[in-house]
């Protein structure tokens, strides 16, 4: 009889749910207003990975800080290897902290929901075709930076990370230009586990308002229209019907039409250098959840813990659907002829949602003398506002055969292999005929962004023509997993393209040039064999009268369409082979 009792004691103490080691949070242990420190969140998943077989905690490689980024898998049938997941048709939930480390709530949050996932029987069953992979905390350099006033406009908690990483960068606007270690080690992480849906956690700034909890989920508009469909009529649907019920109603993100709520919101058009805006380019469902900065963050931590519960509940649910949409998509994306380069709204698009809000009312400022908004929140409203969801694509560009990239352009070819993109090398020097850009006009940042000036407004002229490539070359074909990636940073007219970060301005400077009193006789002989040119000089010189007084421009002018000027002047060095040739690979 004791052996019974002793055996049935040990099953008991081995069974998912029986066995709860003390795995209380610094959060829980604090006041309510206190986030962990990275230290702290990093020897909490220790202690969780040495109680569970189920969970495991990897570095996957460095950061600007010189500390490993880590990443927590939670599978409960200890199963750690992305490929063989995939194969299992398991649905993978990324789940990313601290990108923001001054925005931590979601930090907390899930350390309190992997720990009562794996406790509780009823919600553990759920793991049973969804694996959890963590990413603690993000941004290591900022999370290290801590304060407790960067957060101007914020209700605690006491202490906090800051917004920039150890080279100050905003981790969030880095995703596509990866300057960062932080973000090839997340290239890396991405690409491997491919993930079917990804959040990344994050706090509000802007209006005051009743709702705890804003949501981003990916632009529908440049999402696989497979699975636009399934996000905007089914998915989206379920999550803030959970949320409702769990009495956080969820608005979107608060982009304000005009200066307050009341003139309607716009959903926000992610490009790649944001986080979902990078992981649509693989066909990932993606979500940025933003809690609001003015809610006491208690209440900003349970919001967020209970978005991603509704979040597993629905992926749990849709198992199956979400794999063949994704599968469908990825297809369809290989298969796909024209891509979009860059959107903008269409404003005779809207709907009508649900807000509840506060009056948006104006006093003296006791700093200007003049006007100031605030909200009154003894005017509390709930109304129905505008909300503008639909964008139109401004530029689209027809799929090459592939790309060729002189091996010239390092830091380019080092992206794309962080990226997994399949390349190839020639492997000897070759003329190919092959459509190049010239880039006519491009506007730049007068001030520093990220690091860099960025372009914008891109336009190009295409040319047919032979260019000379050298044996060890890049070719890129369009046949794989990365086709809309690899569109997005080689052509140069979208929004967040290599181009556009800067990657190829040395292209943009001329590098010979004529002295004026030389040329001036050569120029004459130019205009005496082309009455051509000659005439296309004297009709600039009536349109321009500028023109016509500045005797350099007019020699520069005949320069620049005469053999003399340099033909590799803003010429994008990327060429776009068009159809099928045999290639010395």
């Amino acid at each position: 009889m004791l052996l019974t009792l002793l055996l049935s004691f040990l099953l008991a103490s081995d069974s998912p749910g029986q066995s709860k080691p003390d795995l209380k949070t610094p959060y829980e242990k604090g006041n309510g207003n206190q986030t962990a420190t990275y230290a702290e969140a990093i020897e909490w998943y220790e202690r969780l990975d040495a109680a569970y077989e189920e969970v495991k905690m990897m570095p996957m490689g460095m950061t600007d800080a010189g500390r490993p980024l880590h990443l927590v898998v939670v599978s409960t049938d200890k199963d750690f290897d992305p490929a063989s997941l995939h194969q299992k048709d398991k649905r993978i939930l990324l789940i990313q902290n601290g990108i923001h480390p001054g925005e931590p709530e979601g930090i907390d949050a899930t350390m309190l929901l992997v720990r009562d996932y794996l406790q509780d029987k009823k919600r553990r069953r759920q793991l049973d075709d969804v694996v959890l992979a963590i990413i603690p905390v993000y941004n290591i350099g900022g999370a290290l930076n801590r304060n407790s006033h960067t957060r101007t406009n914020q209700n605690g908690p006491e202490s906090y990370g800051f917004r920039g990483n150890a080279r100050n960068l905003d981790l969030n606007r880095d995703f596509i230009k990866t300057d960062s270690r932080n973000a090839r080690t997340f290239h890396e992480i991405f690409r491997e586990w491919d993930p079917d849906v990804f959040m990344d956690n994050h706090t509000s700034n802007g209006a005051d308002y009743q709702h705890v909890m804003t949501l981003i989920a990916t632009q529908h508009n440049k999402l696989n229209p497979t699975l636009a469909s399934y996000l905007s009529g089914k998915m989206v649907p379920a999550l803030y019907a959970g949320m409702k019920k769990d009495k956080f109603p969820m608005v979107p993100y608060m982009n304000h039409a005009g200066d307050t709520p009341d003139d309607g919101i716009i959903g926000f058009m992610e490009s790649p250098r944001y986080a979902t805006g990078y992981t649509a380019l693989y066909n990932t469902l993606g979500f940025v959840p933003e809690t609001h900065m003015l809610k006491p963050f208690g209440q900003r931590v349970q919001a967020t813990y209970k978005l991603m519960e509704n979040m597993i509940e629905t992926v749990h649910r849709d198992a199956k659907e979400i794999g063949a949409l994704r599968a469908r998509a990825k297809e369809q994306t290989l298969q796909q002829k024209t891509f979009p380069l860059n959107w903008q709204l269409d404003t005779t698009q809207v709907s009508q949602i649900p807000f509840l809000g506060y009056a948006a009312r104006y006093k003296p400022s006791e700093v200007s003398g003049l006007d100031r908004l605030y909200y009154d929140r003894a005017a509390p409203y709930s109304k129905m506002i505008n909300y503008y969801d639909t964008f139109v694509p401004t530029v689209t560009v027809e799929k090459p055969v592939a790309y060729v990239i002189p091996q010239a352009w390092g830091e380019v070819i080092d992206r794309l292999k962080t990226d997994k993109v399949q390349l190839r090398q020639l492997q000897k020097d070759t003329i190919l005929t092959l459509d190049s850009y010239y880039i006519t006009d491009y506007k730049t940042g007068q001030r520093p962004y990220e690091g860099h000036y960025l372009h914008a407004e891109v336009q190009v002229e295409t040319r047919r023509m032979p260019r000379q490539f050298l044996a060890g070359d890049y070719v890129v074909y369009l046949n794989q997993p990365a086709n809309r990636f690899v569109v997005e940073v080689l052509e140069p007219q979208a929004v967040d393209s290599y181009f556009n970060w800067n990657f190829f301005d040395s292209i943009l400077m001329q590098k010979e040039y004529f002295s004026s009193y030389v040329f001036e006789d050569l120029a004459a002989s130019i205009l005496r064999q082309n009455p051509q040119l000659r005439q296309q000089l004297e009709a600039r010189k009536k349109q321009d009268p500028d023109f016509a007084q500045n005797a350099r421009a007019q020699l520069d002018f005949v320069y620049r369409n005469s053999p003399h000027y340099e033909p590799t002047h803003n010429l994008y060095p990327v060429g776009r082979l068009m159809q099928e040739v045999k290639l010395p690979l």
